[in-house]
């Protein structure tokens, strides 16, 4: 009987949150990310709380990066059994305990807070929880190969997403058959600011895709900080502030560092910036000590003595009574967690300018289906912020180009080469329409075998 060789889509299949796809090789059972769903809070809870496999069945585990929808559920799990190691980058180790910890932060926040408007909420996992997950974890740098089993080995390289991410590289040795599975993680784009571009994926047997943007394509570079800097100048035409949600990890220091270009280049006048996230500010710390993974670009900059992402008029934002001031603030732009509004400090800002005619809420990154910052996006005009109901009077405008995701072109791109070797091609990480479309576009390019999985589907690796 042949060896086992497997994978079963747990999470981010036909949806872009909660990434996790088993791969089992023989008796063995490695996990790919084990990340939370994000969304409305009900949905979104229960899928948390209930994880699609026992801790205690899962043997190893490989992380592709510290995006909360990739790593937000290791402490449920390890709650939940889960004692093996958790492989990952140098880079991705440094974020986790910044990422869980504010998790639990939030979480332990969000129930104090609702517990005091009559609705009951039980955090998922605390402190303890985390400090548990964090011994677990096994940093490796890129390109070094390592032994998950007897009959995988892994080698990290550069995904060009956020500090630290990876594309995972999976050798799997069977007797005599030898085969090599592909997880993109979050593929990034060329010739964005700050970090190296992703690195070229190798040939491969089977691929795991996303297709976050599957069937769009991004703003050039220069188009996208043309869009910033009018959406910013019409701000100050108006007398209103301009509320940024953005992750923390990534997105943060992009918006920080083309404002300051703008700003450099005489495009903006100098304006007062706020980062209003205790995250944006350790994430900012911790990309510091890591400049070997900064592109040449910013490398030049900070040689020239302009550091991208501190410099006059950014205010990092530490407790909670400075934030509270950011209140009275009526102009200036204030950038803050999370990126989706679904949780942290940007819900209290979002409920001091949703009703401004004069304010801006600017979405720079993807919003999932059913969060509040889809809800933004679709134009609705009457929102949930804690519980309250609130009108939507203020303008709410999008740049996509902002996104670390590649777009179609990009991924498209990054995976032709691969279309005489690659048997099966599994794309994940996105909605129906985008998944199926890129799937589409996959097809024509060559591939034979392209499959959008569902929850729980389960296929042989041939």
């Amino acid at each position: 009987m042949e060896p086992r060789l497997a994978l079963q889509f747990l999470g981010a299949a036909r949806h872009v949150t909660g990434s996790k796809h088993l791969l089992e090789v023989g008796d063995s059972k490695v996990l790919l990310d084990c990340g939370l769903v994000q969304g409305p809070r009900r949905m979104a809870d229960a899928q948390n709380r209930k994880l699609p496999i026992a801790g205690r069945d899962v043997d190893a585990l490989v992380l592709s990066h510290a995006h909360i929808d990739h790593c937000g559920a290791l402490p449920r799990l390890v709650r939940d059994g889960y004692s093996g190691p958790i492989w990952c980058t140098d880079a991705t180790a440094d974020m986790l305990r910044m990422m869980l910890m504010d998790s639990a932060h939030i979480q332990a926040q969000d129930a104090r807070h609702l517990r005091k408007r009559g609705h009951d909420f039980e955090p998922l996992y605390d402190e303890v929880d985390v400090e548990r997950t964090l011994r677990l974890v096994k940093p490796v740098p890129y390109h070094q190969q390592f032994e998950v089993t007897p009959e995988l080995r892994v080698t990290f390289l550069d995904a060009g997403h956020i500090l630290g991410a990876a594309i995972v590289v999976m050798d799997v040795e069977q007797g005599p058959r030898r085969r090599r599975v592909v997880f993109t993680g979050d593929h990034g784009r060329k010739n964005l600011p700050i970090l190296r571009d992703p690195e070229r994926i190798p040939e491969c047997d089977a691929l795991i895709t996303e297709s976050t943007y599957g069937d769009r394509e991004h703003a050039g570079r220069e188009d996208m900080m043309a869009d910033l800097a009018r959406i910013v100048t019409e701000e100050l035409h108006d007398g209103g502030r301009v509320i940024v949600p953005a992750f923390a990890v990534g997105r943060t220091q992009s918006v920080v560092l083309f404002l300051g270009q703008l700003m450099r280049s005489g495009a903006l006048p100098k304006l007062p910036i706020w980062v209003d996230s205790p995250m944006s500010r350790e994430a900012t710390r911790i990309m510091a000590r890591h400049p070997d993974l900064f592109d040449d670009e910013t490398r030049a900059l900070i040689r020239q003595g302009h550091h991208p992402l501190l410099f006059e008029g950014v205010t990092y934002v530490a407790d909670v009574e400075e934030s509270k001031q950011l209140n009275h603030v009526r102009s200036g732009i204030i950038v803050s967690a999370s990126g989706m509004c679904e949780s942290g400090r940007v819900l209290h800002h979002l409920e001091q300018s949703i009703g401004r005619k004069e304010d801006c809420v600017l979405l720079v990154g993807y919003q999932g289906q059913g969060t509040l910052g889809r809800r933004l996006q679709d134009g609705e005009t009457k929102v949930r912020i804690y519980g309250e109901e609130h009108d939507v009077r203020c303008k709410v405008r999008t740049i996509s180009g902002f996104s670390a995701h590649a777009d179609w072109p990009e991924l498209l791109a990054s995976t032709r080469h691969l279309a005489g070797r690659c048997k099966q091609v599994f794309v994940v990480h996105g909605e129906d329409a985008p998944a199926e479309s890129y799937a589409d576009r996959l097809r024509d390019a060559g591939f034979g075998d392209v499959v959008v999985p569902s929850k729980f589907d389960r296929v042989p690796i041939g």
